[in-house]
Formats: structure tokens, C-alpha cells, sequence
């Protein structure tokens, strides 16, 4: 935990914070402070800054806050990926959250399975336990916007020639014959398939609306390697 990310809820006063549970546990665990002592912190939705402990014990920790300094800034780039399996999606979640994305579609595809949108993962609790994972690593504060689309066709026909408007669209397929290119300097919208990719008609439903069929190279990704390989590539 890099930064401790604060909610309005923690505060009982304008600018003092009181802090339990998980939080406190990884403070007294973790970072060993003492009473005095100062911690990174920011706010939900806010900026960052320093919060200076003024009580600390078992059950509680309150702490002064001080905020001054704005969140890095956001990746330019619109995430589409077909939802995997559970697991992996927590996984996801929180990395491309630290590397700074900030809207994400979670998408259905041929393969994916039926099961997975039953999930309990796939409840705004869990998921947000994610990305509030994701920023305390990467010391920011803006939570992504998930959203989730268990329809492909709709979303292909209707949504997606307009989520790419003024962006440089791009699908991830191991079968292109054109590699992903480097250091873009532009907004992407990337779409990514499931374990396996999307299916030829998948495919062609996403390029017919104006994405790029582009690959990694040789080598088959999961999909915990191919979404940070991708992303890092392209910024």
C-alpha cells in the first residue's frame, strides 16, 4: 500500500480522518508507524498529500490530512476486454488500474464462459475492492469506470464505432498479420479476447467497424501477460 486512500466517510472532521479495519491493519503491520509519524495519503476522487498520526492504537488510527498534489495523470486509453475467469479478473483489474486506465468494458465473446457473468467478482463491491487496490499501489486516486456488456453484437454494432471516435482502435489477435505498434502518442481503444481470442466472426465485426487487427509476435500470451504487455507497448 503506497498511498492510503481516504473516503469522505473517514472524515470527523474538515480535516481529520479517522481509519479501521484493513487499512489500519496494513498501517500497524506494514508500515510500523508511530503516533507523530506521516503517511502518503489521498482522497477518493481528490488530490494527494501527507496525513500527520495524531492517535494511534489497535481499533483506531486518526490521523490530520493534508492534500496539495493532483493524481498522475490518466492512460489514454479505453479498455475493452472479454471478461475472463474470475481469478484473473481480479488480477486485471488491479494491475491496469495501477497503470492508470480509467474505463474498461468487460465484454462477452463465444468464449466465454456462461458461468463467469454469475460471478460474485462481477459485484460493484468486489470490483471496487480492486481498483481501490490498484490505486493505493500505484498512489492515485481516481477510480476506473467499469462497465460491463454481456452482449457482443450489440455492443460491436452500436457502441463501438462511437467509443472510437478520435482514437486510434485496436484489436489484439494472434492471427493478424500486422504487429501492435510502439509509443502511439494518441488515445487507443483496445480491445482483447478471452483465452484462445475472439472467433473469425468477433474479429470481423470489430474491424468492419474500424478496429486494427494487430498481434504480439509469435509467442501466446494469457491473458495476465497479454493486457500489461499490450498496454505497455503502446505507451
Amino acid at each position: 500500500m503506497n498511498l492510503i486512500l481516504l473516503f469522505k466517510g473517514d472524515f470527523i472532521s474538515k480535516n481529520k480522518a479517522r481509519l479501521e479495519g484493513r487499512r489500519l491493519k496494513h498501517i500497524l503491520e506494514v508500515h510500523r508507524v508511530a503516533t507523530g509519524e506521516k503517511l502518503r495519503v489521498g482522497l477518493s476522487g481528490g488530490l494527494i498529500g501527507i496525513g500527520c498520526i495524531t492517535c494511534l492504537n489497535n481499533t483506531s488510527l486518526e490521523m490530520d490530512v493534508s492534500l496539495f498534489n493532483a493524481p498522475p495523470a490518466a492512460l489514454p486509453l479505453t479498455l475493452i476486454l472479454a471478461l475472463p475467469r474470475p481469478k484473473v479478473l481480479k488480477r486485471v483489474l488491479l494491475s491496469v488500474t495501477a497503470m492508470g486506465v480509467k474505463r474498461i468494458f468487460l465484454l462477452n465473446s463465444y468464449r466465454v464462459e456462461k458461468s463467469f457473468w454469475q460471478s460474485p467478482v462481477l459485484e460493484p463491491e468486489s470490483i471496487q475492492r480492486q481498483l481501490v487496490l490498484g490505486l493505493e499501489q500505484s498512489r492515485d486516486t481516481i477510480l476506473p469506470e467499469v462497465l460491463l456488456k454481456p452482449f457482443f453484437k450489440p455492443f460491436a454494432e452500436d457502441e463501438a464505432p462511437i467509443l472510437i471516435k478520435d482514437t486510434l482502435p485496436l484489436v489484439a489477435h494472434p492471427a493478424a498479420q500486422t504487429p501492435c505498434p510502439r509509443n502511439v502518442g494518441q488515445p487507443v481503444t483496445l480491445a482483447i479476447g478471452p483465452e484462445g481470442g475472439f472467433i473469425p466472426y468477433e474479429v470481423d465485426k470489430l474491424t468492419s467497424c474500424g478496429f486494427h487487427a494487430v498481434h504480439l509476435g509469435e509467442r501466446i500470451l494469457n491473458i495476465e501477460a497479454a493486457v500489461p504487455s499490450l498496454i505497455s507497448r503502446l505507451f
